[in-house]
């Protein structure tokens, strides 16, 4: 492929690429609302229809790492399991990488985190996702093609620059950095709490809902995401920030927001509040930031 996609790409630039040897193109649809059940919803809705060529990630057997203690509710995978995944997509070091699913480029936007964070640079999110293919009628796979695995590739993620724990991260709230909570408004202040044993926030963090990345399904333009987000970060470098939510997914909505808007730098808490709350000794903070 002549160019190379490293954050949104368009519905139509993406079609007009299908069949190129080095695109692979991942299905990475889910509903968490059925999580536990057999497949999420979204690997059957692959097996029905799905662009051509998509391969299928699963958010929790292939996007998450098993359950533990303050790990939260969709741990970070081990690398090597993580490369395992990759080499049975048919994901080679090369390959320019497009993400998609059903649910505001959410869930697509954990794959493209994670291998940006294992060192694939090549790695996009398919801008309005599934809605945006089929508004334009665009073509269509019903069948399930199989793809060579992948040689495997021993790697590891940068944790030291991009990923932090619940330590790292009180540590950075008491050396004055900002952590921003993408979840929305009525979790974060404590009001409901349909997930976790406990609601409200982190004490310090700051608010800022993953759908105002959004507009009408799309994400805003990067002008108009630099504008708020230095609005929210005010004196802050992108490097001196870090993202969190409920689980670990939706945060990286923020992470490929900053990326589109030239803002790169910011840290991912992966645990996130299911993993803060895992410990019940650590403060919780309710209310408006």
């Amino acid at each position: 492929m002549s160019s190379h996609w490293t954050t949104l790409v368009d519905a139509s630039t993406l079609s007009a690429s299908l069949g190129a040897p080095d695109l692979r193109i991942v299905d990475c649809r889910f509903t968490l609302a059925v999580a536990g059940a057999s497949d999420g919803d979204g690997e059957s809705a692959w097996r029905a229809h799905h662009i051509p060529g998509a391969v299928y990630a699963h958010l929790e057997r292939d996007l998450s790492g098993p359950r533990a203690p303050g790990l939260g509710r969709h741990p970070w995978p081990a690398a090597d399991a993580f490369a395992a995944t990759l080499s049975r997509l048919g994901i080679e070091p090369d390959m320019q990488v497009v993400a998609y699913d059903d649910s505001d480029g959410a869930f697509a936007a954990r794959l493209w985190w994670l291998l940006r964070s294992f060192g694939h640079q090549n790695v996009a999110v398919l801008d309005g996702g599934w809605a945006a293919w089929r508004a334009l009628e665009l073509p269509v796979e019903t069948t399930v093609s199989q793809v060579a695995a992948a040689p495997l590739i021993a790697g590891d993620f940068d944790a030291t620059h991009l990923l932090r724990d619940a330590e790292a991260v009180q540590r950075h709230l008491d050396a004055g950095g900002l952590l921003i909570d993408a979840r929305a408004g009525a979790r974060f202040r404590g009001e409901v709490e349909p997930l976790d044993p406990r609601a409200g926030h982190v004490p310090g963090a700051r608010n800022r809902p993953y759908a105002d990345n959004l507009d009408g399904g799309r994400f805003k333009s990067a002008d108009r995401l630099a504008s708020e987000f230095d609005a929210l970060l005010g004196a802050h470098a992108p490097s001196d920030v870090a993202v969190m939510c409920g689980s670990g997914v939706t945060a990286c909505h923020h992470l490929l927001a900053m990326a589109h808007a030239r803002r790169d730098g910011a840290k991912l808490y992966a645990p996130s509040w299911s993993g803060w709350v895992d410990d019940p000794g650590r403060e919780v903070a309710v209310g408006e930031a």
